[in-house]
């Protein structure tokens, strides 16, 4: 696997490479990774057919967008665990003449529900939403985002960047190792689905290792995408069919829920870190926990990555970041979320005031305002154009419903997203949009030239492992690959109505140190000691530096994934 990447403004021939050669969990052992250069165009996905795709589009003359559109659909195919044509897609990028851009890509709540009805189809005696089947899933918004992708910053059409994608569906592709795993640990829930049982239950038994995995009904559904168009979805055949499924087993989406979709564009949220912009996705995203964070650690310093006191700001200003997340933020069209004060620099001093830097935290509420499983690609090109992209259908499997013979893996993000308690923000309405944990950055130079794109999955571990990277970047001064590979932490519960009520635990890469774990401890931290490269998220950064065009990528040591240019 190669890897590797540079902030833009402190690039280096050769920097080496934090971390020890430890063992996985699986027992596989870690091997140094490099970052690897690169100058007409690079790619970076957590899947090597993803990463390929996106190459070869390159390579045959397509610019970052087409390639990512391309990835993303090939991670489609190969990554089902993670994402779908049934999921949602988020991205920040930008063009060098058209500017920066954020696309929000996923969809509504059914609207001939009701909170009674999830109240009652839910679990724990209605507290929580149904988590997977049908009633779990929104109206899919990757379909129509990577249509509005290609149409305003692209360069080739679906059905060009779709073929390979098409090809590993109808000819079927060899499944890796941890989407096997995968497939095996939710095998009894694709069971419940005839239709997801028939693809990766194929005789009763969960596709393995080695084992090739045929999608043909997926494959012609991407087909009849190339060749109808988005509406063939939306208000179509496949919407059509994909609707009449779901009703036929309990689900309430219909096909006019779909007709009325689109993704929105717009101009990114973004904030200052000591002279960089970091730029975010906007509402109904998280991009806004990381950028409140960062202005509450502006505030601080670090020392040498990671001591005690390091993690303890990072971790007690996630704290506040993702309270305020829960307590002001919510579809714009129900809910006003106040963002010109929660990215305020302010309001970031105001809530760094509020972290004791000798005792961890255990109850935190939002802000008072009255004073004023998913995947990552990332992909630049040689012109300076890049992409920052972000897709899922949220837990595993997502819903663990297929939409009957159309092939597409159907998300869960209403039943993850939503809240039922009354008067919260993001509780369950018809024909609203949860709060989504994914997210995606992008980072400029100190001349505001933008350099660098970055992200990873992870669900509410997304904006902390993102902020992690950041400052290691910027405050340490380390290449991408050296910020990828710094020990992980991840302060839990974050924002998911399940957990949420959970008491707060620190869970820890153990290559952080002994010493390092015990002070935590004595900082009131509950500590959760992770194999030294278990902490999870698989994180990809691409950079591109403005004066030479040298492209520089890095890709976590912790998956499968890469990056490739040439």
């Amino acid at each position: 696997q190669q890897a590797g990447n540079e902030a833009g403004c402190h690039q280096r021939s050769f920097i080496a490479m934090i971390g020890f050669p430890e063992t996985h969990a699986s027992r596989r052992s870690w091997q140094q990774k490099f970052p690897t250069y690169a100058e007409h165009g690079m790619v970076g996905a957590a899947h090597p057919l993803t990463v390929e795709t996106g190459v070869a589009i390159l390579r045959d003359g397509g610019n970052a967008v087409d390639a990512i559109v391309g990835a993303g659909l090939t991670a489609a195919v190969v990554m089902p665990e993670m994402c779908g044509l049934g999921g949602d897609l988020f991205a920040v990028l930008h063009h060098p003449i058209l500017g920066t851009f954020s696309l929000q890509g996923s969809g509504i709540s059914p609207r001939n529900s009701s909170i009674e009805q999830m109240r009652a189809a839910g679990e724990s005696g209605g507290r929580f939403m149904p988590d997977r089947g049908p009633l779990a899933i929104s109206v899919p918004g990757m379909v129509d985002a990577y249509f509005a992708l290609l149409e305003r910053f692209g360069s080739k059409t679906f059905a060009d960047v779709a073929q390979y994608a098409i090809a590993h569906a109808r000819d079927g592709y060899f499944v890796h190792d941890l989407g096997a795993q995968h497939i095996a640990s939710y095998a009894d829930m694709l069971a419940n689905d005839e239709a997801a049982a028939a693809v990766f239950l194929p005789g009763g038994k969960p596709v393995g290792a080695g084992q090739r995995l045929v999608q043909a009904d997926l494959a012609r559904t991407m087909e009849s995408l190339g060749k109808d168009g988005r509406d063939s979805f939306y208000i179509g055949d496949i919407g059509q069919r994909i609707t009449s499924y779901l009703q036929a087993h309990g689900g309430a989406l219909s096909i006019e829920d779909f007709s009325e979709h689109t993704s929105e564009i717009g101009k990114p949220i973004e904030t200052t870190y000591r002279g960089h912009t970091v730029y975010q996705t906007a509402i109904p995203t998280q991009g806004m926990i990381l950028l409140e964070a960062l202005n509450i650690v502006e505030n601080g310093s670090f020392g040498d990555l990671w001591t005690a006191g390091d993690i303890h700001l990072i971790t007690e200003a996630k704290k506040l970041a993702y309270a305020d997340r829960l307590a002001h933020t919510a579809d714009q069209n129900f809910h006003h979320s106040p963002l010109e004060t929660l990215l305020s620099k302010q309001w970031g001093s105001k809530r760094f005031a509020a972290i004791d830097p000798a005792h961890a935290a255990s109850d935190v509420p939002g802000g008072d305002l009255s004073d004023g499983d998913t995947t990552y690609i990332n992909a630049i090109d040689g012109s300076g154009l890049m992409v920052s992209m972000i897709q899922s259908v949220s837990s595993a499997f997502g819903s663990g419903v297929i939409g009957g013979d159309t092939g597409v893996v159907l998300n869960n993000r209403v039943g993850r997203g939503f809240s039922l308690v009354e008067g919260h923000p993001n509780i369950y309405a018809p024909g609203k949009k949860t709060m989504h944990t994914l997210n995606a950055f992008m980072v400029t130079d100190h001349e505001d030239r933008p350099v660098l794109v970055g992200g990873t999955p992870g669900g509410d571990g997304q904006p902390q492992w993102n902020m992690q990277v950041i400052v290691g970047l910027i405050d340490g001064g380390l290449d991408v690959q050296a910020a990828i590979d710094l020990p992980r932490f991840t302060s839990w519960p974050g924002t998911d109505p399940a957990s949420i009520d959970n008491p707060f635990d620190l869970r820890v890469e153990s290559r952080v140190g002994a010493d390092v774990l015990a002070e935590l401890e004595s900082l009131g931290h509950t500590v959760v000691s992770q194999g030294p490269w278990s902490g999870g998220g698989a994180m990809q950064i691409i950079s591109r530096d403005p004066d030479s065009g040298v492209i520089i990528g890095g890709s976590d040591a912790r998956v499968e994934g890469s990056v490739l240019g040439f």
